[in-house]
């Protein structure tokens, strides 16, 4: 990513925010209530040359890369263990929910992959929530609702009931609580953050490691009812993780504030009363998919459109071996409790290995090579799966998981970090809920897919060999295309020959138009512009 100097961006909104805010005053809005908008933590519409300030925030603030972000982070890591790692675990449930309702594997498989999808497909309205209430109270909200949608579940009487309660209910409350904290993450660590990132993935693992033991456990006691009903009470847990997820607070700045940048911007009710109808809705949607969703970013961001279209195909095929590991073992007349087993050792993998990770990729050296590290794992992860082929005996699936938990741990590690290293950070929100609706289809059709195959062939180890050639097929696709994006990148550097001096504040590359944003002030961009006194604008 090429910086230049931007001083001016930085004090134009921290000027911004100040004349809002007497405004605020001026129109009869008291002390509290001036404190309470500042609380809410929305998006700043309206600035020129396209300029936001992320969700996550309130205004110009410093990233503490510490502190109270050690909060955040742990309260991260227990969101993403109870919403990522929890339909890998329905698994566990599945002979019975075959038996209970008579249901295909087919048919049973749309339970994990509706919840799934829905956990992704949710994204769009995710941000919606967070800017009208804050990732605070949208996370807990995500907490009641996935605990009710489990509650719900224990009473359902047909698989359809299921879909819905299990399936778009208990998905959409795990977005709710997943994506935010995500979110807000990235603005308490700068520069920490890659380390921050492999350290909140290790949620996941935590999931993989204690929810299969605890749901074999309640499966054991209760039976899958009774066991649906204890799971719904733990997710209320993630609204505990969002009450700590306070948001991020700008400096007070004593003394008069300056008044001589105009008046806040106009109301556009008014403006948009004199067009018509139909212009005013398509514009509406224009403004809420370019806000919300990234359309912007992915025509003119090639990166993050390679990224977008890498990341969707691999997911057709990375979660399905998670879902039918226990079956398979299962069928081949291994014990519940042990195969249950083998998604713990998983767990365990994860959990051992994702911090080292986190300090290795955090070295200067990898900085711009963590698309090709992503990659290279992405590919051993795929390649991993078609171990299961050579049997289903435990050893074998042993060998298997702890391979596919080494390459998972890089991959988990790396992902949002990559989507970080391509989009702005005021633009990640959005860029995250677009990756997550094109997710929301693979992972959709991926397990009843996989399910169709295994009803054809009567045979698991198909699903785990389709999944070893889709999950490849996307590393390499994801490989070469960044190699021949970078390749081009430098070309074109080499081919311009400025007549004179280059100018300090002039980019060194071509900037893709629509792609250039002024980044937040914060304690990470200090430190690296302490060379030259000069903060710092990001150009994707």
């Amino acid at each position: 990513m090429t910086q230049r100097n931007g001083i001016s961006g930085t004090s134009d909104h921290i000027l911004h925010s100040e004349a809002s805010k007497v405004y605020q005053q001026a129109n009869g809005m008291d002390h509290e209530k001036i404190q309470e908008a500042d609380d809410c933590e929305l998006e700043e519409r309206g600035q020129e040359g396209g300029r936001r300030v992320s969700v996550a925030v309130t205004g110009a603030v410093e990233a503490p890369d510490g502190g109270w972000g050690w909060v955040v982070l742990v309260a991260t890591i227990l969101v993403l263990a109870l919403t990522l790692a929890f339909p890998s675990c329905v698994g566990i449930f599945y002979t019975d929910l075959q038996n209970e309702f008579h249901a295909t594997n087919s048919e049973t498989s749309w339970v994990p992959s509706i919840m799934t999808s829905a956990l992704h497909a949710g994204g769009p309205f995710c941000s919606v929530l967070v800017e009208k209430l804050g990732c605070r109270a949208t996370i807990m909200l995500g907490g009641v609702l996935s605990g009710l949608g489990m509650a719900a579940s224990s009473f359902t009487q047909s698989i359809t009931e299921l879909y819905i309660t299990a399936g778009v209910i208990t998905g959409l409350g795990f977005c709710f609580s997943f994506q935010p904290a995500v979110t807000i993450l990235g603005h308490y660590f700068v520069r920490r953050r890659v380390f921050a990132n492999a350290m909140s993935s290790t949620g996941t693992a935590l999931g993989l490691c204690t929810l299969p033991v605890l749901g074999n456990y309640l499966h054991i006691e209760y039976g899958w009812r009774g066991s649906f009903l204890i799971l719904g009470a733990v997710l209320l847990n993630c609204c505990v993780c969002g009450a700590v997820m306070r948001p991020l607070q700008p400096k007070r700045h004593r003394g008069q504030p300056l008044m001589n940048h105009g008046p806040p911007p106009p109301d556009e009710n008014s403006d948009s009363k004199k067009k018509g109808r139909v212009r005013t809705i398509w514009s509406s949607m224009l403004a809420f998919l370019s806000k919300h969703m990234a359309f912007d970013q992915f025509c003119n961001n090639l990166r993050y459109r390679v990224y977008s279209i890498g990341i969707t195909w691999m997911m057709l095929g990375f979660v399905v071996p998670l879902v039918y590991l226990v079956p398979y073992a299962t069928a081949n007349d291994m014990e519940p409790s042990q195969a249950a087993y083998l998604l713990s050792i998983l767990g365990i993998v994860n959990i051992v290995v994702r911090p080292p990770f986190g300090i290795v990729f955090n070295l200067p050296w990898f900085k711009g090579r963590h698309v090709y590290v992503f990659s290279a794992a992405l590919l051993v992860n795929g390649l991993s799966n078609s171990i299961c082929c050579i049997g289903p005996s435990f050893h074998v699936l042993l060998a298997y998981v702890v391979i596919y938990g080494l390459s998972m741990s890089v991959v988990g590690s790396l992902m949002f970090t990559v989507l970080m290293d391509v989009v702005e950070m005021s633009y990640f929100p959005s860029a995250l809920g677009l990756v997550a609706i094109m997710e929301s289809v693979t992972l959709l059709i991926g397990p009843p897919l996989a399910g169709i195959l295994v009803d054809r062939t009567g045979h698991y180890f198909h699903v785990f060999f389709a999944c070893s050639a889709v999950v490849a097929s996307s590393a390499v696709f994801l490989m070469v295309s960044f190699c021949w994006l970078d390749k081009k990148e430098r070309k074109a550097l080499n081919q311009v020959k400025p007549p004179t001096a280059p100018d300090p504040a002039t980019p060194t590359i071509n900037i893709v138009p629509g792609c250039q944003y002024s980044s937040v002030s914060t304690e990470g961009d200090r430190d690296k512009a302490s060379a030259n006194g000069a903060e710092y604008i990001t150009s994707v």
